[in-house]
């Protein structure tokens, strides 16, 4: 597995930075509503988040509650959008840039509808930040920086455990189509455990979903391991599994309180979490050092916030985190 040592220390020196740069603004006494206040004479800044968030996901609570925790301290007025659809997010995106915000916080699921709309904010001198989705795609968007997890990795992760627990064969639940990140983890799957097989579903539906999913498991016995891509799906197919008494294992990425607690019963195998709240407090962060202080975290290379594995061996730890949304 890859050390994700640097990414990590460049977290610790993005906090320390953001924490220093606050005690200055506030000791200078100009502060903004709300928040500890920028250097730049008590300025309050307008940052646009916009997402792919698909309605009924808890993940994307995880982004928000991280990004709106540094807007506070920072006194930034975030404004919070998201479509799943690639031209309508891109249009988000323009409706920041006609609005001249100060800063753009995007992910970039559909690169190709996105992307150029990015670049367009970036050229018109509003900083871009990336995040979550975009790790292959981030530069062309003119996005200095990029916070996430490396998808391909994440999934060879996934393949490397099944094949050393001695899989007969995977299947990898995809939750939204085309989306280029939950395409890219099945991929790496694939990598390092041959014998998986994807399987699309709607993601909004979840009703759906365990349907699906059970169809599929009381169609192949073979399966022998179940890897969804995030929690709500997990959920369902653990649903699915009582539903038709199929006792494949089960693996997942992401959290929310119900997956953790079922890891902590032995339900769910592991997680491979990407920390979505860390992602929305970096992307705020990120873009609040830049506006005040010039900088660029990452030193032109993503910043990884995943893969990190959550077991047996540490949900202990978490778990009391979940209730708090914020792993």
């Amino acid at each position: 597995m890859r050390s994700t040592g640097k990414s990590m220390r460049a977290l610790a020196v993005a906090a320390a930075l953001g924490v220093a740069l606050a005690a200055c603004s506030s000791q200078g006494g100009a502060r903004n509503e709300g928040g500890s206040g920028s250097p730049a004479g008590g300025k309050t800044y307008t940052i646009a988040m916009i997402t792919h968030e698909q309605a009924g996901d808890t993940f994307w609570d995880k982004i928000r509650a991280g990004a709106e925790a540094a807007a506070k301290v920072h006194g930034i007025d975030l404004k919070y959008s998201n479509n799943e659809q690639g031209p309508e997010q891109a249009t988000l995106v323009q409706n920041g840039i006609d609005s001249k915000v100060d800063g753009i916080a995007v992910t970039l699921s559909s690169a190709d509808a996105v992307v150029p709309v990015a670049k367009k904010a970036a050229d018109a001198g509003i900083p871009v930040v990336a995040f979550n989705q975009g790790f292959d795609e981030y530069k062309q968007a003119g996005a200095k920086m990029y916070f996430g997890s490396d998808e391909d990795l994440a999934g060879q992760t996934v393949g490397q455990r099944i094949t050393t627990d001695g899989g007969g064969k995977a299947l990898c639940i995809i939750q939204a189509q085309g989306s280029v990140a939950l395409e890219t983890r099945c991929a790496g799957v694939k990598k390092t455990f041959a014998k998986t097989e994807n399987l699309q579903v709607n993601g909004a539906d979840l009703p759906s979903v365990q349907q699906t999913i059970g169809a599929k498991l009381s169609q192949d016995p073979s399966i022998t391991h179940i890897v969804t891509l995030g929690a709500p799906i997990a959920l369902a197919a653990m649903q699915a599994q009582t539903d038709t008494s199929n006792k494949a294992k089960l693996i997942t990425f992401d959290l929310n309180a119900d997956a953790a607690k079922a890891i902590q019963d032995g339900k769910i195998e592991f997680s491979i979490d990407q920390q979505p709240y860390v992602q929305g407090y970096m992307a705020v962060e990120g873009l609040w050092l830049q506006l005040t202080n010039g900088n660029d975290l990452g030193g032109g290379k993503p910043v990884l916030t995943g893969p990190s594995i959550v077991d047996k061996s540490n949900i202990d730890q978490i778990l009391p985190y979940t209730q708090n949304n914020t792993r």
